[in-house]
């Protein structure tokens, strides 16, 4: 049984910095896969030789980005999503990350989401 959960980090960059590197091929070969291909809206990650599609099924500029997985059946629980949003009160810029994992993998997948992000916030110096 997959379920929900949603992760946020504090990132000290120019939105428009980080919305690059979560909705480009070139972005996120940088530290999210080794490497990225694209085709209209249909993106290929590569990793380890192993190659996974995902559509690129929302995009709102310097906001949102979701990918859906094409090789996962169950509609509900078939994609992942970067979202940026603004604290009103301290200007900080908080990334979003919604993803799915087995309950017995969760605590592996957010520490796969914790280290890539930290190779993120290396490349963009913060």
């Amino acid at each position: 049984m997959r379920s929900k959960y949603e992760l946020e980090y504090t990132m000290n960059c120019s939105s428009k910095v980080l919305f690059s590197r979560l909705s480009t091929p070139e972005g996120l070969s940088e530290w999210f896969a080794e490497n990225v291909n694209v085709e209209g809206d249909l993106f290929t990650f590569i990793w380890n030789n192993t190659e996974t599609k995902a559509r690129l099924s929302a995009l709102k500029e310097n906001k949102l980005v979701r990918f859906e997985w094409l090789d996962v059946v169950d509609e509900e629980e078939n994609y992942f999503e970067f979202r940026l949003s603004i604290d009103e009160l301290t200007s900080d810029l908080a990334l979003h990350i919604t993803d799915f994992a087995d309950t017995d993998e969760k605590e592996d997948a957010v520490s796969l989401w914790d280290s890539q992000i930290s190779d993120l916030k290396r490349l963009l110096g913060i």
